[in-house]
């Protein structure tokens, strides 16, 4: 698989760019997997981030879907034209995902996200999927392993990028991929992540920027206790931080990462 992926990018003239995060999936098994758990019915659509090699956009299309895969790498566009000619549901478009209306793409109709995500863009890219207008109904991303544990992490070993993710949807890990099974081979194993969106989210749209203002000043120094943090970040008396902290049942002694969403919730309602 590795000999066959070299000799494809030799043939157009290509190689790896890593400045792109460019590790290309060649293992089956671990494609498969990624199918299974986008779950993907006939008539499905999809939108693919960074398809590289086309691999995994073969066969989300030979599974049903109709497939809109979005790539920065020109060179990669053209191979991908080439390699993917014969199947019709599938649709290659030349764009930075991160500049891209994700909601546009995928035609304002219900749609799901699956990708081997770059390396240097996983966070934005997630943020950006989420943040869509629709959002996707689910995602189901290669992320490299380290990060996916972030995401799925529980109160006590919260992240903001845990927060970020769980705000919108549930993550789960369903299943560790080795290292080995990327060309070229990365210096660290991945993760399949699942991530299911709410249907509706309980705090208004117009404050959601609130709301991640509040996390970001919350774990602007993890070490710090919750009133000195928020006091610092929202530029506000701690001693008036510690009161809105003791009104939603919450020690201003804790630290960011103890908090649970709906604890967040609450202060942000309190604030």
């Amino acid at each position: 698989m590795t000999t066959s992926a070299r000799q494809l990018l030799l043939e157009y003239g290509l190689e790896p760019h890593k400045g792109l995060g460019q590790n290309f999936l060649l293992d089956r098994g671990a494609l498969g997997r990624i199918v299974a758990a986008a779950e993907i019915q006939p008539g499905d659509r999809v939108l693919e981030i960074g398809p590289g090699l086309g691999v995994l956009t073969r066969a989300l299309a030979e599974a049903g879907a109709s497939v809109v895969a979005v790539e920065l790498d020109r060179g990669l566009v053209g191979l991908l034209q080439d390699k993917l000619a014969d199947l019709a549901q599938v649709r290659i478009i030349h764009q930075d995902i991160l500049k891209a209306d994700i909601g546009q793409l995928a035609g304002g109709a219900p749609y799901k996200v699956v990708a081997n995500l770059p390396y240097n863009i996983t966070s934005a890219a997630l943020r950006h999927a989420l943040e869509a207008a629709p959002r996707p109904a689910l995602l189901v991303v290669m992320v490299q392993k380290e990060v996916a544990q972030r995401i799925v992490a529980e109160p006590g070993e919260m992240s903001l990028l845990a927060v970020s993710v769980q705000f919108y949807g549930r993550p789960r890990v369903m299943a560790h991929v080795p290292a080995g099974s990327f060309y070229p081979r990365p210096k660290v194993d991945s993760s399949i992540l699942r991530i299911e969106t709410f249907p509706a989210l309980d705090i208004p749209e117009p404050d959601i920027p609130r709301f991640f203002a509040l996390a970001r000043a919350g774990f602007a120094q993890r070490r710090k206790q919750l009133r000195n943090t928020l006091s610092k970040g929202l530029n506000l008396p701690a001693d008036a931080v510690e009161e809105k902290l003791r009104r939603c049942d919450i020690d201003p002694q804790r630290r960011a990462e103890t908090l649970t969403l709906p604890e967040w919730k609450r202060l942000l309602r309190e604030l």
